[in-house]
């Protein structure tokens, strides 16, 4: 009978709908580790396609229910229309929400990889900065050497703030949806506390190296005068010997 035969197909496609709403998306889920989020991606693409390739079912069932309403008597159409009529909206309503779902998972991942890229970048910044921290330790020299080293310090410290706050926006947005929130705070901890510490370090820093150019511009404004004095002196002793003036007619400058 064609009328069984129809309504064992409505039902068997009634069925893999109902057992993939169950299956990706009635389920809670929690999402703790990136492996655990990229894998809920990748099933989700896999349930995507899988519905869309049910597609050619869902229009042979469509074609052979109209080619048997055509030819069929008035008393067998409604159900069956009514049940085709569900099966459809059912079918529709599935793929919206698989392709809803699968595009949030993907921005969700897209996000989470876009959070570890500043994350990445900003670290190799902090690398930078520290070992600008351990060259300018115990810097020596005069102080233009070490005005050098300041400026090249100050440089690093005028970074901009984008990323940061970028990493906190892209974190908030995943910590929200309850997604890998434990991962992320622990590394957003771990991040902003080696911020802070090195930030504070390069204020301490400048400050110190700033001191030290005004000791050494001060030791150097005491070695020139005391060398032009040196060089007055010099002069003038020069002058006593060329003259033949004995030490003990100048007994000031002899001394």
């Amino acid at each position: 009978d064609k009328t069984v035969s129809l309504r064992k197909d409505l039902s068997e496609m009634h069925e893999w709908i109902t057992q993939a709403e169950e299956e990706y998306l009635e389920r809670d889920f929690e999402y703790k580790t990136p492996d655990e989020l990229q894998r809920a991606v990748e099933e989700l693409k896999r349930a995507k396609e899988e519905a869309m390739q049910k597609e050619v079912k869902v229009k042979l069932i469509t074609d052979s229910v109209n080619n048997f309403i055509a030819k069929a008597p008035p008393a067998a159409h409604e159900a069956l229309k009514k049940e085709l009529e569900v099966l459809i909206t059912s079918y529709q309503r599935l793929c919206s929400r698989l392709n809803g779902k699968c595009k949030t998972l993907e921005e969700v991942w897209a996000c989470w990889r876009e959070l570890l890229s500043y994350l990445d970048a900003e670290n190799k910044w902090l690398n930078e900065l520290e070992l600008k921290l351990k060259a300018t330790e115990n810097i020596q020299g005069g102080a233009e050497e070490i005005s050098e080293s300041l400026d090249s310090l100050e440089r690093l410290m005028r970074h901009p703030e984008d990323n940061r706050n970028q990493i906190r926006e892209l974190a908030q947005t995943l910590t929200d949806g309850g997604i890998l929130d434990e991962l992320i705070n622990e590394k957003l901890e771990k991040f902003n506390t080696r911020w802070e510490e090195l930030q504070q370090q390069a204020v301490r820093r400048q400050k110190s190296l700033e001191q030290s150019i005004q000791s050494a511009q001060e030791t150097d404004k005491t070695l020139r005068l005391i060398q032009e004095s040196l060089a007055v002196i010099d002069k003038q002793l020069t002058a006593y010997i060329a003259d033949r003036v004995d030490a003990a007619q100048v007994p000031q400058e002899a001394q």
